[in-house]
């Protein structure tokens, strides 16, 4: 039999339901050895969906020797605490995103990973959507010529409820998804950060947590990266706007895969061709079809890091850059000042 990773999940709310726990059973290099949850209802939900041990408490599947890999699963507010007990426990770590909420808990994961010798990961899944590796493809082939600009926007209406309504536990769009943007973005533009502008509002007095966030990212060079994610727009705006010095493209919609998965097979994710993007070189347009995301690469990259030695997708300088854009934007919100970056 295959060697296998003994993972453990914490937390089971909606990330670690409906993403890690799901996703994790279906690489065949991982076993779901458990999941953390304390309230009794919980834990049947787990022995009935997922049929595994549950875990009642972090301390006791870190004193579990069997247990490689930790994946954290809890509010954003305790990944860097969490994260950090299960390395210095010999744990390998995954956290969902956000990674945490500042540069200096970054700065304090990573440094606790490498003294640890542990891998430490964050679920950027969204590094395997398919319009993001779309918009690759057509950057490297070099049909839209140089391009100067990209601005990636996600659209919703009202924040979220629960803990993900709450500014003190890391909720709000701007961490959630936006942490996913400014990933993507950087991945795009790898030149050095030259500044951070950011702009955000809040409209809904029943929650604090911003109802729009808008980053521009000034680079090196000249590029330039919006971000920008809302709860307060019922009309969204594309996807992905891709300027060219020869054509431009454009996409709306979102990678099918989380409806897929949600259903209960990611495998039948398949992207409506009326959500193609189209890129216009001012003369005529054409369709691009849009390529179909794999987030089970995410999982299959770690059990290939973890019993081959095969190099992470995701690397700890280009958290670091994520978060670090992400911080300046929210300092740069309430100074009304663009913040300086060198990364």
């Amino acid at each position: 039999m295959e060697q296998q990773i003994r993972t453990v999940v914490v937390g089971y709310g909606y990330a670690g339901r409906n993403f890690h726990s799901y996703l994790i059973g279906l690489e065949p290099r991982l076993e779901l050895a458990g999941i953390v949850a304390r309230r009794p209802e919980v834990a049947q939900r787990i022995a009935d969906e997922r049929g595994c041990p549950v875990i009642p408490s972090l301390d006791a599947a870190l004193a579990d020797d069997s247990v490689q890999l930790v994946v954290v699963a809890t509010p954003n507010s305790t990944h860097a605490d969490l994260a950090c007990a299960a390395m210095e426990a010999g744990k390998h770590v995954v956290t969902d995103k956000v990674m945490c909420l500042s540069l200096a808990d970054c700065d304090r994961m990573i440094a606790t990973a490498e003294r640890c010798g542990v891998m430490l990961s964050v679920f950027q899944n969204r590094r395997c959507d398919g319009d993001y590796q779309t918009v690759r493809t057509l950057m490297d082939s070099g049909e839209l010529g140089d391009v100067r600009w990209l601005e990636l926007a996600w659209q919703g209406l009202r924040p979220w409820g629960g803990w993900r309504g709450q500014a003190a536990m890391g909720g709000g769009r701007y961490l959630d998804l936006g942490a996913h943007l400014v990933d993507q973005l950087l991945l795009l533009f790898p030149e050095t950060i030259q500044s951070v502008y950011g702009r955000m509002d809040w409209a809904y007095p029943e929650f604090d947590v911003e109802s729009d966030a808008h980053l521009t990212v000034a680079f090196e060079g000249g590029r330039t990266g919006i971000v920008d994610v809302s709860s307060m727009c019922a009309l969204s705006k594309p996807r992905w706007l891709v300027k060219g010095t020869l054509g431009t493209y454009a996409k709306y919609g979102l990678d099918p895969q989380e409806g897929a998965m949600n259903a209960g097979d990611i495998d039948s994710a398949v992207v409506d061709p009326a959500q193609d993007g189209k890129i216009s070189d001012g003369q005529g347009e054409r369709v691009v079809p849009t390529l179909r995301g794999r987030w089970r690469d995410y999982y299959a990259n770690i059990a290939a890091v973890l019993l081959d030695g095969a190099a992470p997708l995701v690397k700890h300088h280009e958290l670091r850059r994520q978060i670090a854009v992400l911080e300046a934007g929210r300092l740069s919100a309430q100074s009304g000042e663009a913040v300086t970056l060198k990364l």
